[in-house]
Order: structure tokens, then sequence, then C-alpha cells
């Protein structure tokens, strides 16, 4: 089949090269993509949010599948244009997205799937929002109820700084803390199956050991070794299966693929949020262990006939991504900086390690810095320690000005 996937960051490099390791995929093209993705698939330029715009183009190249990646354009609705042109698209519709595009929707759809969660207060006024700081205490985990590209969450001990994020949201999602590791689940569903992938951890704070501001994450790995053998099961049946099952019964069915930001604490499984996409870098790991071929898979969502294929098969390997983000990342990213080393890379460290581009472009030949986050090096082994051991060494290739990563990915699962 030709595929054509949505999107231009280090998510969408990871589907194009599965998808372009699958002997199912005739054509694989991308749009807008970027200087990684050249690689693998055939760039298209598209505004990414114009539904209209993206079905033509799907339509132009007699697409089977077209699969949008981010955020925006799902709750945009891109992923509805593109249905109602008769072509199967991977990804909710722009209802069914809310999931993700509105946090006090979510907590609307949990209460009513009784799906575990922490308690919250959704807050439009300055009182409001002063007696839900004050009703939970600290730590204060204060939520955009709107997309903010990873980046719209506070945790924070100090209440100034909590309500001042609060203040500038607008219609907010105040809550408790839950302690406890936390833990990615994605799930590809056509509304009526879930299938469950491999759980993944990633790493939100910009510094090692957990310090420094949120981010749209810096790394991430899998399987996880110290999590419950059970776990996948329990989260199916008490978060996957109930959420899918309470959209479908209120007239916006989930199709696409269902991301569940767990926390394990001292009282059990919490969601923490939704997402309506594949995350960003678990999806890295997540499909570099994936052995069954991607586009089928894909297609039975969109099509509804999940049911009717046969379990998933993953390898035995582990996975360990590594992002390398730009000068000044996460507030004023500098770009434009030209990237050394990737050829290097390609020819040391291939196939056990690979880079997929985030933020990058061409410039006149040259591979630059494009965006915030920029690569993820990623690199799987026998096990966490290899596959960390390969991630880090293909990175040390790496020349980027000013650049920054995180020295700790995966390294406590690794040594325990």
């Amino acid at each position: 089949m030709k595929v054509l996937v949505i999107g231009g960051g280090a998510r969408e490099h990871a589907l194009c090269r599965s998808l372009s390791l699958d002997p199912d995929v005739t054509a694989l093209h991308c749009a807008p993509g970027n200087a990684g993705i050249a690689d693998v698939a055939e760039l298209h330029p598209v505004d990414a949010l114009d539904g209209a715009a993206v079905a033509r183009l799907a339509a132009e190249l007699e697409a089977g599948l077209v699969i949008v990646g981010p955020e925006a354009p799902l709750v945009a609705g891109v992923a509805d244009a593109v249905r109602d042109a008769g072509i199967p698209c991977f990804g909710p519709s722009r209802e069914a997205a809310e999931l993700e595009g509105s946090k006090a929707f979510a907590k609307d759809v949990m209460a009513a799937a009784n799906v575990p969660t922490a308690r919250s207060y959704v807050c439009t006024t300055p009182e409001q929002i002063d007696d839900a700081l004050d009703a939970f205490g600290a730590p204060y985990v204060v939520k955009d109820d709107g997309l903010a590209a990873g980046k719209g969450v506070v945790v924070t001990d100090d209440i100034a700084a909590a309500r001042e994020h609060a203040l500038a949201c607008g219609r907010v999602v105040i809550e408790e803390f839950l302690d406890g590791p936390e833990v990615s689940l994605f799930a590809i569903t056509d509304g009526v199956t879930v299938l469950p992938l491999q759980p993944a951890q990633d790493f939100k704070r910009a510094l090692d050991n957990d310090e420094g501001p949120n981010t749209g994450g810096m790394g991430a790995y899998s399987p996880l070794p110290w999590a419950d053998p059970k776990l996948v099961d329990e989260v199916m049946e008490t978060v996957l299966q109930p959420t899918v099952d309470e959209l479908r019964r209120r007239g916006t069915p989930f199709s696409g693929l269902l991301y569940a930001g767990l926390a394990i604490t001292s009282r059990g499984v919490r969601v923490i949020e939704f997402n309506a996409r594949f995350g960003d870098p678990e999806t890295q790991v997540v499909l570099a262990r994936l052995k069954t071929p991607l586009a089928g898979v894909l297609l039975g969502a969109a099509e509804g006939t999940l049911a009717d294929l046969p379990p998933l098969t993953w390898r035995d390997d582990a996975a360990v991504t590594v992002v390398v983000a730009s000068h000044n990342y996460p507030d004023t990213p500098r770009t434009g900086d030209p990237i050394e080393g990737l050829d290097e890379i390609a020819a040391q460290d291939a196939p056990d390690a690979y880079v997929l581009h985030a933020g990058t472009r061409l410039d006149g030949g040259t591979v630059v810095s494009a965006g915030g986050r920029v690569l993820s090096v990623t690199a799987t082994g026998k096990n966490l320690t290899q596959a960390r051991e390969r991630a880090y060494t293909a990175l040390s290739r790496i020349s980027l000005s000013g650049s920054q990563h995180r020295t700790d990915i995966a390294r406590e699962a690794a040594e325990a």
C-alpha cells in the first residue's frame, strides 16, 4: 500500500522508519517531514492543520492509508477530513481527540468510565484557583486545559509559581499530586478492539536526576524490568478498554492511538493524562521493539478490523533513546546550528544504534537544527545496559553547538 504520514518530528521519523521496513508498504510519503525522514520517505510541503489540503495531497498520492502523527492536527479535525474523502486514516476524530485537547473533558470521561485518576478541580477564576491550591497543598500540580506541546504542566512546591501558571492558562485543571514512578502505555484501537503495546518510561525534566523545567521529553526506554508483569493487563481492564467503551457510548468512538500516562502510586495505578497519538520520545523505543509489521496494524485500526489480526509480536531486545536538544531548550531554543557526526553513526553504529530526527532541516546540503528537540539517538541491545551504552556511544559522535542532553536515561532501571 501507499502510506502518507503527517508530521515532521522524531515520532514521525520513527513511524516512517518502521513503515519503510514493512514489505507491504510500496510507497512512503511524509508531509512536511524533516531532513532525516527524507532518507526513507518522499517529502511534500503541506499545512498539517489544513484538513482539506491534507486530504487533497492524500488523494493525489493515491494513498491507501494516512497516519496523522501530532496532536494539533487531530484536535483540528484533520483525520475527519481525510476520512470524509474516502481514504482510511489512522487517528481519532476531532471530537474523540478532545481526550487530549481538553484535560477537563478527559476527567469527565474518566469519571463516567470509573477510570482511576487524581482528584481534581477545573478552575476558571482566581478564587477557584486559590481554593483548589489550598485544598490539595504542595506539591502543586497545575495543568493547562488545552494543548501545550507537552509543556503545559507545572509541578512545584512554590505556591506563587503554581498560581502564576494557573492564572496564565485561563481554564486550568488543578489536581492532587500522584506519587510513584510514571509509565507510558500506548494502545492501538479501532473504537472497539484495543491492542496494547509494550510499556515505556520517559523523562520529562530537562536535567539529570529529574531536575530543571518540564520539557516535551528528554529520553525513554523499554521494557520496564521493575514493573509488575500484570501491569498491561490491569491497565487494559481498568483504563484503556473502559475509556474506549465510554467514548463509543457517547457517540464519539476513538479510533487511533490511545496513550495513557500512568502513575504507579502507593494506592495503585492512576491515570495522569491521556494523549490521542503516539508519544514522543516513547514511540522511538516502543517501535524499535515491535516485530509485527506496522502498516497492517494501523490499517486495521483505520478500517475497524483489529479483531481479525493475530497478536502482536515483540523483540526481546531492550531499547533506549536519548534526546539531543538545542541551546537554551525549553525556553527559547537556538536554531540554525550545523549538525555533524550523523554519517559516522550510520557507518559505525548501525543497525544497533541510529538517529531519528526531530527538529532538523537541510540548509544547502547541511543538516541544521530547526527546533528545541533536535535528534533522538536510539539504540537496542540484549538488555538496558547494552542499549544505553550503544545509545551514548553513538551520541558522543554528534557535534551540535550548545546542545544538551541527559546522561542518566534508563540508568536506574539498568542498574536495578
